[in-house]
């Protein structure tokens, strides 16, 4: 593959390697990486982004940051970053962070390899297989017959930010279920009708959100 049709998503930690431009930020492209010499793992195909072939490698942790770039987490580059582009990120910082959290077997402690013909890394002492893995979550608007929404705030939000119930799903859970028990625990509310909404990969740092509406029961 041409080096010229090659962009790059490299990420320190959760963080990616950005040019800024006033308000937008751009990725670097493949003559540009090669001028900066950095020091990075392995690569991975990541996709494609307007024809050209997608890789992301995780940087050296000491590895200074290049003149006019920076290091943003996806959370702070959202509007800065094209959209296509932002999407194809949160997929790349999702398996570099998967195969540098597996480089060691979890049952014997054996250095895993990675395989050729599948994303995996396998143990050659035991073969256990190591895929990347997605935690399912759920967000759920809940609704009255009055028409007010159900909203609610943690304690690290920035001021004046409020957000829908959300939690992680638990083993032997539904989707419906764990609607249902989040809502209960963190607001003591009682629902019904609860419904599908949608789902949205959420990088942050392996979840697919899943969206559903209900409607206040009781609480």
């Amino acid at each position: 593959m041409k080096m010229e049709t090659t962009c790059w998503f490299a990420f320190r930690g959760q963080e990616l390697l950005v040019r800024i431009e006033e308000k937008t930020a751009t990725l670097p492209g493949a003559e540009e990486w090669a001028a900066l010499g950095l020091s990075a793992e392995e690569p991975h195909l990541v996709g494609e982004l307007r024809g050209r072939a997608a890789y992301a490698v995780g940087l050296d942790p000491e590895m200074p940051v290049p003149e006019g770039m920076a290091l943003i987490g996806l959370r702070k580059l959202w509007g800065r970053l094209d959209e296509e582009a932002w999407k194809l990120a949160g997929r790349a910082v999702q398996i570099v962070e998967w195969d540098r959290n597996h480089r060691f077997c979890g049952r014997c402690g054996t250095p895993t390899a990675a395989q050729p013909s599948e994303r995996s890394r396998t143990c050659p002492s035991c073969g256990l297989q190591h895929f990347p893995r997605l935690s399912p979550a759920v967000i759920t608007l809940v609704e009255d017959d009055e028409g007010r929404a159900l909203l609610a705030r943690s304690p690290h939000f920035v001021p004046g930010v409020y957000s829908t119930i959300a939690g992680f799903v638990e083993p032997g859970e539904s989707l419906e279920e764990a609607v249902a028990r989040e809502v209960r625990e963190e607001v003591g509310v009682e629902l019904r009708d609860i419904r599908y909404f949608g789902s949205q990969p959420w990088p942050f740092p392996n979840s697919l959100m899943i969206g559903f509406t209900a409607w206040y029961a009781g609480g």
